[in-house]
């Protein structure tokens, strides 16, 4: 992974400069975040002039948008020249909205795109810039929340959501909220200084900026582990059901060796990576089994069994019930075994 830009070093750093594109029903905490992070960053204390930074919220009209809360925010400026920006971040909300910006936002990002000017989808923003072609060849980050949109919309393109934020070349892709702001000090450090940052922070009541390597604060299902490697992994299993990710492929997601990811998968978890991906699988599929009613065998073939009869074992030894009887007991009807085994999620045996 690599920024954006390169550090400026020695004469003191211009302008940081950014263009915000915000989306039919955007998200009003992570643009609001991104945009106090840049004001306090710009000036000394809580002064909030455009010293060092400034920016602009961009459309195709000067209408209201309106943000998904019902709060609506006035572009300050028309679709002018790209270059004037450092950097076009691209702020979306609710993916229930069939056309979050029109066509004239689209040629736009990709007017900016032709003249080379970094693209950042926060939240999802970067939906946008996959649905305008501009993400291909670079890995997204998205929120775990929406990870499975992304993958079934855009199946060609590498999307990962245990991390809060990336930054590849000329793209940047943002799990939003919070993570805005950590984003948004992340490009003040980088081109305004560690004064800026810390200033931005202080003011915001931040304790610390966390990193792209810093994982989405998301329970991964129903467990805490202290090792961050082992929250990612399980992260990731969740997001692989269907069709399995090796456990080589997995241990070079979080940076170890296969060796390596069972040590530390046994030190904090008590259990092997395999054994792991096979709970993550059968819980997923008792949710399902609780929520749905849909046939057995679409679920068992959801979470990556070949066939019902296999499924039905398994969740028979983890559970204590069959996949049919866990749907009657979430149903509240009669099962000819009605007791709850499956406890925490690394209790019992698969």
């Amino acid at each position: 992974m690599t920024a954006l830009k390169e550090p400026m070093q020695g004469a003191k750093a211009k302008r940081l400069r950014i263009g915000f594109v915000l989306a039919r029903s955007f998200t009003l905490s992570a643009f609001a975040l991104f945009v106090d992070a840049l004001r306090l960053g710009s000036d000394q204390l809580d002064r909030s002039g455009r010293v060092l930074a400034d920016w602009q919220v961009l459309g195709s009209t000067r209408h209201l948008i309106v943000s998904s809360c019902g709060i609506q925010v006035a572009p300050t400026s028309d679709f002018v020249d790209p270059r004037q920006f450092d950097y076009i971040v691209v702020v979306g909300g609710l993916l229930t909205i069939e056309e979050p910006v029109d066509a004239e936002t689209m040629d736009f990002l990709c007017r900016a795109d032709a003249r080379k000017v970094p693209l950042i989808g926060v939240c999802t923003g970067t939906f946008i810039l996959a649905a305008a072609g501009l993400m291909k060849c670079h890995p997204v980050c998205v929120s775990w929340l929406h990870h499975q949109a992304f993958r079934e919309r855009f199946p060609d393109i590498e999307v990962r959501s245990d991390r809060i934020f990336n930054l590849d070349r000329n793209r940047g892709s943002c799990a939003g909220g919070s993570s805005s702001a950590d984003l948004a000090v992340y490009l003040i450090r980088r081109h305004i200084g560690l004064d800026a940052e810390r200033n931005a922070l202080e003011v915001l009541q931040i304790e610390r900026a966390r990193s792209p390597l810093d994982i989405q604060p998301r329970r991964p299902l129903y467990h805490e582990f202290e090792d961050s490697r082992v929250r990612a992994t399980l992260i990731a299993m969740e997001q692989n059901l269907e069709i399995a990710v090796s456990i080589e492929k997995l241990a070079a997601m979080v940076g170890l060796s296969r060796r390596q990811l069972e040590r530390v998968f046994l030190d904090d978890a008590g259990i092997s990576p395999a054994k792991a991906y096979n709970r993550v699988r059968l819980e997923r599929a008792k949710s399902l089994l609780a929520r749905t009613k849909r046939p057995l065998i679409d679920i068992a073939l959801e979470v990556g069994f070949e066939n019902a009869a296999h499924f039905g074992r398994c969740c028979k030894r983890m559970f204590g019930r069959t996949p049919t009887q866990i749907r009657q007991g979430a149903a509240g009807l009669p099962s000819i075994d009605t007791a709850d085994v499956s406890g925490d999620l690394l209790a019992g045996a698969v």
